[in-house]
């Protein structure tokens, strides 16, 4: 396990332990939402975002990878064109919005802080990513918030 210095990952729009409002979601107008992160160690060169539903086995809803230092924030809906954007697992680039089939789900929001950049093309799978993060992973931060669809 690498050591990593701890980030801090934030958003506008949802609290850590908090709900994510329906407009980021597939019952809503399904964009992405604002994420802020600070605190990236010395030597890093480039972050990578994965969002997952740890309640889903993992399922991807968003994953970019070689986005710039100098980048800290994604606006609401305006991540094109930022970074290396992979297949999520909707089949897809981009954010896929929380739309759980049924109950509540949690949403595990994380960047990694790297010391080089991946150098992926095309829209990387997450395992492609991961495996490539492998020994360059100098920082972390995650923020969890859930979502339960209304019925």
């Amino acid at each position: 396990m690498e050591s990593t210095v701890p980030m801090t990952l934030r958003s506008e729009g949802f609290d850590e332990g908090g709900s994510i409002p329906m407009r980021f979601t597939c019952d809503g107008e399904d964009v992405s939402p604002h994420l802020e992160w600070s605190d990236a160690p010395d030597g890093t060169v480039s972050f990578v975002l994965i969002v997952d539903d740890p309640d889903a086995t993992g399922f991807v809803h968003w994953l970019v990878a070689d986005i710039p230092a100098s980048v800290t924030a994604l606006a609401e809906g305006r991540a094109e064109g930022i970074g290396v954007a992979g297949r999520n697992d909707f089949g897809r680039s981009g954010w896929g919005g929380p739309c759980p089939p049924s109950g509540e789900h949690r949403y595990r929001f994380s960047i990694f802080a790297l010391s080089g950049s991946l150098g992926l093309s095309g829209a990387p799978s997450e395992e492609s990513v991961r495996s490539a993060m492998r020994g360059r992973v100098l920082g972390q931060g995650q923020l969890t918030a859930s979502y339960r669809r209304q019925r």
